[in-house]
């Protein structure tokens, strides 16, 4: 029973892994000085030149980041030449595979995963108003999962122990920013900036289990506790679901099998600001800090389901009959049917109907940067920038040490080291931007070992690009 349990949680969490792909900004270009959207990481930045970037080309940043990947769940099969009908790939749950190899790769808190993709529909910079001025449109997605390390252990152990798995949760967003912003000097050292932005919601899904526990060390019984809840803010949405009978008593039960759109339209709308100075010490050290998307979009319908028990006991196949009709107990079939009920009432979520609005906050970003400017060669800047995303479950933060370098006055870039919630990874930048032209490619984090089919053994990865007209 409890592998089935831990199969369908593991697998509706992983599988709402696979919904989104995310990035917000490319942090490895922050200290490069002609990028025309550094004002998307401190608004308090400014570009010498006027800008308007490519219809739906400007800017492109896809992003996903995390702590475990591919490689801490899928294992070389160790029957694999040996079985005819083994395959040369294997989850971590294979029996052949020992739980310190199997649980190796893995946090002994929280897994996460994050990531998202960034798309500047629009944009442009220009000076006016005592200051640089620009104007953005942009389409978001995000998303997040954060599973904690004794939901695999109790999938792959099957001692006797009691497993306080605690929450498990998977979130995903989508929605479309239009962004105005200001930046302009207060004095010859000081530099300030905001931006103002407007939130046009298309959809929220937030999936949680609570307070999961499983209790193996009874002799009599095992137990399995948690509640789960899934709310889907979006205009038009529903459950799809099916009704079905129990197999050991009177009565159907609902069991959600989807979802559906009904139409379509704005699911919420909301607001955020984003604030950042800039201040320079002297000829050498340069400081900044920002904070961005501080904000809320308020969804105006809301859908919910709910597991329809929030227990499942199973204490074994006892004083049992051979078979119907003899002897004074039970018969197999109806006790495995009876546990089958249990299961469906625990793991299975049902539709609670429409809970109205709710409000949710998009996550926000704290900026803290350091550059200093070597004096006996200042075509070369080294960097440090600190960011820490806060979103309840899926905060991360990281620290991002760069070297930066302008050859040229049309061509300028750097490399990256940085390590944080999620290891350590480089990064690095290519910005081109000849007159009237601009041309920019970057990754936060570099590819490392994949499969032969192309996967990334870890969760990190991203690449940013996009071009400009300037004048």
């Amino acid at each position: 029973m409890k592998p089935v349990i831990t199969k369908n949680i593991l697998l509706a969490s992983l599988f709402m892994c696979s919904g989104a792909a995310m990035g917000q900004t490319l942090n490895s270009a922050y200290f490069t000085n002609d990028f025309k959207f550094r004002h998307t990481m401190n608004p308090a930045y400014a570009n010498e030149q006027s800008y308007v970037s490519m219809p739906a080309l400007g800017n492109i940043n896809v992003n996903v980041d995390g702590n475990f990947g591919y490689g801490d769940l899928v294992f070389d099969n160790p029957r694999y030449g040996k079985d005819p009908e083994a395959k040369q790939l294997t989850t971590f749950l294979h029996p052949d595979i020992s739980v310190d190899e199997a649980l190796g790769g893995l946090s002994k808190g929280n897994n996460k995963l994050s990531g998202g993709v960034n798309l500047t529909i629009l944009s442009a910079g220009f000076k006016a108003f005592g200051g640089y001025n620009t104007v953005e449109l942009n389409s978001k997605t995000n998303f997040g999962v954060s599973l904690p390390y004794d939901l695999f252990a109790f999938a792959k152990n099957t001692g006797n122990n009691r497993y306080d798995i605690g929450d498990l949760s998977v979130m995903a967003q989508s929605y479309v920013e239009l962004a105005l912003g200001h930046s302009r000097d207060i004095n010859d050292k000081l530099r300030v900036g905001a931006k103002l932005k407007f939130l046009f919601g298309a959809a929220r899904a937030d999936v949680k289990f609570k307070d999961l526990t499983a209790d193996l060390t009874q002799d009599d019984k095992w137990v399995v506790s948690g509640t789960a809840q899934a709310d889907i803010s979006m205009k038009g949405f529903k459950f799809d679901t099916e009704e079905k009978e129990y197999e050991s008593k009177q009565g159907t039960y609902q069991k959600i099998t989807g979802g559906d759109v009904d139409g379509a339209g704005l699911g919420g709308f909301g607001m955020a600001v984003d604030l950042g100075g800039v201040y320079k010490f002297d000829q050498d050290w340069t400081f900044s800090a920002s904070l961005l998307d501080l904000g809320f979009i308020s969804w105006s319908d809301n859908a919910q389901a709910v597991n329809g028990a929030d227990q499942f006991v199973f204490n074994g196949f006892r004083d049992m009959s051979v078979k119907d009709g003899i002897g004074s107990g039970t018969s197999f079939d109806d006790q495995a049917d009876s546990y089958g009920d249990q299961i469906a009432d625990f793991a299975n979520l049902k539709e609670s109907g429409k809970t109205g609005g709710r409000t949710t906050g998009i996550g926000a970003t704290i900026n803290l940067g350091a550059e200093y400017n070597l004096p006996v060669y200042r075509k070369i800047t080294f960097g440090f920038l600190s960011s820490t995303r806060l979103q309840g479950k899926f905060t991360w933060s990281e620290g991002r040490l760069s070297a930066n370098w302008t050859p040229l006055k049309w061509i300028d870039g750097g490399v990256n080291f940085a390590a944080g919630t999620y290891g350590a990874s480089m990064g690095w930048v290519l910005n081109i931007h000849p007159k009237a032209y601009n041309f920019f490619i970057g990754m936060d984090h570099l590819l490392g070992k994949q499969t032969k089919e192309g996967i990334p053994l870890n969760s990190k990865a991203s690449l940013a690009l996009g071009m400009s007209f300037t004048w």
